[in-house]
This record gives C-alpha cells, structure tokens and sequence, in this order.
C-alpha cells in the first residue's frame, strides 16, 4: 500500500506542477490583483507536499514508522492548503463566463487538472493513513 501512496502521490505533484506552472505562466503572484490565490498559501502547500513526498520515499526506504507518520503530519497542512485555495478558485471558475470579470492568473486552470488533483489528494492521504496505521501490511 505505500508503494500505491507513493505512486498516486507522484501523479498528484504532476497535476500540480500544471496548475503551478500555469499559475506563474499567467502572471500569478506578479501583482496584487493578478490573481486571488495569494504567493505563500500556493509556495507553502508546494513547498509541504515536497517535503511530504521526500518523507515519505525515506519512510519506504527504511521502514521506519516515525517517518510514516511524520509523512503523514506534513499531508495535514497541505490539504488544508489546497482546500483552502480552491474555495478560493471556486468563484474565479464560475466567473469564467462573464466577460466583466478581470482575468487573473488561476482563471486558466484546466477544470480536469483541478479535480485529478484534488481527488488523486484525498486519495493520497487516506493511503498514507491507512499505511502509517499499519493496515494491508
């Protein structure tokens, strides 16, 4: 079940190096009113999934359950994060339609990639959970 984690983990940071990618590409972070997703919440989710990710490989490296569980510990902050920014995205997606509406920078997010990652997220952390808690193992 780890190696599982570890998989759906690699596939949630590459639709988020989309959404990053085209966050920056679009001006995001450049000026205040580029974009309603402000520079620390989305480079301190980035930065706490990576950190997460690295724990994580350590952990399946070793097997030591302290890791496991500090894994686990990092994922907690990162998904409140990206709940939190998309409630953010939320209302930039439904005005998407009007033409009256300013263009900010996560307005060019694939609707896909948003829902992939956030459902390759939940997925993520309930299987680092069950792995840190010793379930399939």
């Amino acid at each position: 079940m780890g190696i599982a984690a570890l998989i759906l983990w690699l596939l949630t940071a590459v639709g988020g190096f989309v959404l990053l990618g085209t966050w920056i590409t679009k001006g995001g972070g450049r000026q205040a009113d580029s974009s309603h997703l402000p520079p620390p919440v989305i480079f301190g989710h980035f930065l706490l999934a990576v950190s997460g990710l690295v724990v994580w490989i350590i952990y399946l490296a070793v097997d030591n359950d302290a890791l496991g569980w500090i894994a686990f510990a990092l994922l907690i902050p990162v998904a409140l994060l990206g709940f939190v920014m998309f409630l953010r995205w939320l209302p930039t997606y439904r005005a998407r339609a009007t033409a009256d509406t300013p263009e900010l920078a996560e307005g060019h997010f694939p609707v896909a990639v948003v829902a992939g990652h956030g459902l390759l997220a939940v997925t993520t952390v309930v299987l680092v959970l069950l792995t840190a808690l010793g379930v399939g193992s």
